[in-house]
C-alpha cells in the first residue's frame, strides 16, 4: 500500500484527543495536511501509512486541541493592563464611567490594531487558538488586520449601543444606526468556509440595546449561521433595571422577545433566579463562565453562581478570561476549584469537565464544533504541544489531571492554527515580539495620559 502523503507528522506524543470517547493516545502520532488533521493514532500504526515532508519528535510533549476563550476584551484592556486599582470604592456604573470607558475611548485606530496583536500573541503563547470577542471594538478594520497578522482564529464585533439614556438622544436613530452597523460588519467580514477571523452581531448587553437591536442581531445570526454574544447579570444592577423599566427580569424578557437559543452566548449570569435558569436550559442558550473576572469583580459568584446547576440541566458552559490574563489553563483550574469549595463537594467539575469547557464547549458556543475543539481526522489542525520537560509536569503520571491541576500556559511550547505553526519554542513565528512589546509600552503610557483617568502610577 502506498503511504499517504502529508505535510507534517508528530511522533511519540501523548495525545489528549477530546473526541467522543475522550481517548488519550500514548506514544501517539498526529499528521497534518494543509489546514486539516490527516491521520491520528498510535505511532506504530501510522509510521508505515504516511509519508511526511517533515517529522517532529513528540516524545516530550502532550498534545491537546487548541483552547477556546469564549469571552475576552482584546482592545481597551491589553494596552492598559493592571492599571486600575482593585480597591476603588465606586459602584459598578461609576467604575465604568470613571475608569473603564475613558481608557477604551482614548485608543486610536493604530492602538486597537496593536492591542489586538498583543492580545492574540498572549493567547496563542498560552495555547488559545480561537476566541470570541466581548463586543468593545471601536475600529473593526484595524483590529481585523492585526488579528490576521497574528494568525489566530476568532469572532469579533464592533461596539454597538442602540438605547437612549438621555432625553436629548433620539432612540429610534440610535437603534437604526446600531442595526445598520450589525448588518454591515457581518457582510464585510463573513464567516465563509475557511475564514479564521469573522464578524458576529455582538452586543454589549446589560441594558444598552433596545428590543429591536436584540431581534435584529438574532435574525442576522440565524440567517448567516452565526451567534450573538452579550454580557448579562454580573451584578444585581441588570435585574433591577429590567424590572424597573420592562417589568420582567432580563432572561424572562429576552425569552419574551424571542432571542434566546443555542446560538446566543450570555456571559456571567450570576444574578439569575430559578425561572431564568429554566428558560436558559430549555432554550439551550450558552453560558460563558469567567471565574477570575467574577471573583476579582466581587460578583458574588461563590455564593450565587449557578454553573453546576446549569451544567446539570444540560446547558453548554464555555470558559472565558474576560481579558484578565489570557492563560485559559489557569481559568480551567479556577472554574473547577471555585464550585468545589462553594458547594463543599469535590465531585463538581472534575478535570475532564473543566477541559471540556475550554475546548469542546467553547467550539459549540462559537458554532464551530464541526471544525475545532477536538483532535480528529478531518478537523482543523488547531492544536497545542505542551512541554513536559518542566518542573510543573514531571513526573508525568496522570495526564488529564496534571493538565488541569498542575500545568499552565507557561509550558506551551508550540501551537498550530489552520495547519500553520504560529508558536515554536515558546515564541511567535510571525510577530516580532520584542518590537511588539516596545510598541505596547509606548502606546499604553500615551493612552493613560490621554484618557484623563487618575494617575495611580508609582514612582
Amino acid at each position: 500500500m502506498t503511504p499517504e502523503r502529508v505535510d507534517t507528522i508528530i511522533k511519540g506524543a501523548v495525545i489528549v484527543t477530546q473526541d467522543e470517547e475522550r481517548r488519550i493516545i500514548r506514544d501517539g502520532a498526529l499528521a497534518i495536511r494543509g489546514d486539516r488533521i490527516a491521520a491520528l493514532g498510535k505511532r506504530s500504526e501510522l509510521e508505515d501509512k504516511v509519508d511526511a515532508t517533515s517529522m517532529i519528535d513528540g516524545r516530550r510533549f502532550v498534545i491537546t486541541p487548541g483552547f477556546i476563550d469564549a469571552h475576552i476584551h482584546i482592545t481597551g484592556d491589553p494596552l492598559t493592563r493592571g492599571y486600575v486599582p482593585d480597591d476603588i470604592s465606586d459602584a459598578f456604573g461609576d467604575t465604568l464611567q470613571r475608569w473603564v470607558i475613558p481608557r477604551y475611548l482614548a485608543h486610536t485606530p493604530a492602538d486597537e490594531r496593536l492591542s489586538a496583536r498583543l492580545a492574540a500573541v498572549e493567547m496563542l503563547r498560552a495555547g488559545t487558538t480561537c476566541f470570541l470577542e466581548a463586543g468593545t471594538i471601536r475600529y473593526l478594520d484595524e483590529v481585523f488586520e492585526g488579528l490576521v497578522e497574528a494568525g489566530i482564529r476568532g469572532r469579533i464585533g464592533a461596539w454597538v449601543e442602540g438605547r437612549a439614556f438621555s432625553p436629548e438622544d433620539d432612540e429610534a436613530a440610535l437603534t437604526g444606526k446600531a442595526i445598520r452597523l450589525l448588518e454591515q460588519e457581518v457582510a464585510r467580514f463573513p464567516a465563509d468556509s475557511g475564514a479564521r477571523i469573522a464578524a458576529w452581531p455582538i452586543l454589549i448587553g446589560h441594558s444598552t440595546n433596545t428590543d429591536e437591536v436584540w431581534k435584529a442581531a438574532k435574525a442576522l445570526a440565524d440567517a448567516n449561521n452565526l451567534g450573538v454574544s452579550a454580557h448579562l447579570s454580573p451584578y444585581r444592577a441588570d435585574p433591577a433595571w429590567y424590572l424597573d423599566n420592562l417589568g420582567r427580569r432580563p432572561i424572562a424578557h429576552l425569552a419574551e422577545i424571542g432571542v434566546l437559543g443555542d446560538n446566543l452566548c450570555l456571559t456571567h449570569l450570576v444574578h439569575i433566579d430559578d425561572q431564568e435558569e429554566a428558560l436558559l436550559a430549555e432554550s439551550r442558550t450558552n453560558a460563558i463562565l469567567c471565574p477570575f473576572a467574577a471573583l476579582k469583580g466581587a460578583f458574588g459568584i461563590s455564593a450565587l453562581g449557578r454553573a453546576p446547576e446549569m451544567a446539570q440541566a444540560g446547558m453548554n458552559i464555555a470558559l472565558g478570561t474576560d481579558g484578565y490574563g489570557s492563560d485559559l489553563m489557569q481559568k480551567m483550574a479556577l472554574a473547577a476549584a471555585l464550585f468545589k469549595d462553594a458547594r463543599q463537594d469535590t465531585k463538581i467539575f472534575p478535570a475532564g469537565q473543566a477541559l471540556d469547557m475550554a475546548t469542546l464547549n467553547g467550539a459549540r458556543a462559537l458554532q464551530l464544533q464541526d471544525e475545532i475543539g477536538s483532535i480528529a481526522v478531518g478537523k482543523k489542525a488547531d492544536f497545542v504541544l505542551h512541554d513536559t520537560d518542566r518542573p510543573e509536569w514531571r513526573p508525568v503520571l496522570n495526564v488529564l489531571q496534571q493538565l488541569v491541576w498542575c500545568a499552565d500556559g507557561r509550558g506551551v511550547h508550540s501551537v498550530w492554527v489552520d495547519g500553520v505553526r504560529v508558536v515554536e519554542n515558546y515564541r511567535h513565528t510571525q510577530v516580532d515580539e520584542d518590537e511588539l512589546y516596545a510598541a505596547a509600552q509606548v502606546a499604553g503610557e500615551a493612552i493613560i495620559k490621554r484618557s484623563g483617568i487618575p494617575d495611580v502610577r508609582a514612582g
